[in-house]
């Protein structure tokens, strides 16, 4: 099943209302983190493509990363509820939920202005270079994980 297209303005928007949709004390239906934390979690995959504030991987964790992980979060398949996280995206201590919100809406919306021409050809943190559908599921399938775990 192929995920919606988060460079659309229809998918984009959707994802937004469904983020405005959420309240700081909204709670998840599974795993650990609370409301806030949750987006800062999903700030990270943006923080990674958008900024320099994350280390590298090196030359081994990369082959690593590629060869074991990229499949799954890349492809079509969506992730199952309490899988292990990666410990880039481990969020310790609280957040604050209006900051968080800000900044993953900031990040969705230069990626739909971007568009897919923007990640034509361009190497991910972790993975390398990335297909448009595969930068397109990994972005769409993790906020939308997370926000079906908070029921919106």
């Amino acid at each position: 099943m192929a995920q919606p297209n988060i460079f659309t303005k229809d998918v984009s928007d959707h994802v937004i209302a469904r983020i405005n949709a959420l309240k700081p004390d909204t709670q998840p239906g599974w795993g650990k983190m609370d409301v806030a934390q949750m987006l800062a979690h999903c700030c990270v995959a943006y923080e990674m493509t958008f900024e320099d504030n994350h280390p590298k991987p090196n030359f081994l964790m990369k082959w690593i990363l590629k060869t074991f992980i990229k499949n799954g979060v890349t492809s079509e398949t969506p992730y199952k509820r309490n899988t292990q996280t990666a410990p880039a995206f481990l969020i310790k201590g609280s957040r604050d939920f209006e900051t968080e919100k800000r900044r993953l809406i900031g990040y969705l919306r230069k990626t739909h202005e971007l568009g897919e021409a923007g990640f034509e050809g361009r190497a991910s943190h972790s993975f390398g270079v990335l297909t448009i559908p595969e930068w397109n599921n990994m972005f769409y399938k993790h906020v939308d994980h997370h926000l079906n775990q908070f029921g919106v």
